[in-house]
């Protein structure tokens, strides 16, 4: 990729491992600027019995074995379910993002993903990134259709990197899809699709070459 400074923005922590990890691992090897900002802690999606910064602390330790230094790491508390609500106060903080990082390529969620608070990101980048690339990870669980326009070939070493940032969310450990089976399993469909051993797919929304 011919991209040198890529933002991940992440709904929710743990949704820019779950849907672009191999790739962020990959693009951290090439030497490209990684940065990450997640918009909630979802402190009300906790299971019982966890602390409420719980989030924070595995949102900053997964992005940190992905290679993400501290300092590109941007946290926000907006209350998860209620990003439509906060439209607008989102939009201004995607603006100050873009002036702060000025990125080549945006990683954000499929224009297809029904989740609400994923569907607000997803609108409200596009409308803030629009001068730069943008690509749409996808979430299976999500999504009732994918255009997979877009592959990124990743290596078995971006996949334990992208599973091994996955379990720095012990509070999230009995989600399926954040198994290391649910992991391989897509990446060797998206390699098979591509003709690749592994990889990441993604719906091409914007691309400037």
């Amino acid at each position: 990729m011919n991209y040198n400074k890529v933002l991940v923005l992440a709904p929710h922590t743990d949704d820019g491992e779950l849907g672009c990890g191999a790739t962020i691992s990959k693009l951290i090897r090439q030497g490209k600027q990684v940065f990450y900002a997640a918009f909630s802690l979802c402190q009300e999606s906790l299971p019982e019995g966890f602390p409420p910064n719980t989030l924070e602390l595995e949102v900053k330790e997964a992005t940190g074995r992905l290679g993400i230094p501290a300092s590109n790491l941007f946290i926000f508390d907006f209350k998860v379910r209620y990003f439509e609500r906060d439209r607008q106060d989102i939009l201004e903080t995607m603006v100050s993002l873009r002036k702060k990082v000025s990125p080549d390529l945006v990683l954000l969620p499929s224009r297809n993903d029904i989740h609400q608070d994923h569907e607000t990101i997803s609108k409200e980048g596009v409308r803030a990134f629009k001068h730069s690339a943008i690509l749409g990870y996808e979430m299976p669980w999500n999504n009732f259709s994918f255009h997979t326009s877009c592959f990124v070939e990743v290596s078995e070493q971006d996949l334990q990197t992208k599973r091994h940032a996955l379990e720095a969310y012990k509070s999230q450990a009995k989600r399926v899809y954040l198994s290391s089976e649910s992991v391989n399993s897509m990446a060797r469909v998206r390699g098979m699709q591509s003709g690749f051993q592994f990889a990441e797919a993604f719906e091409a929304i914007r691309i400037l070459f």
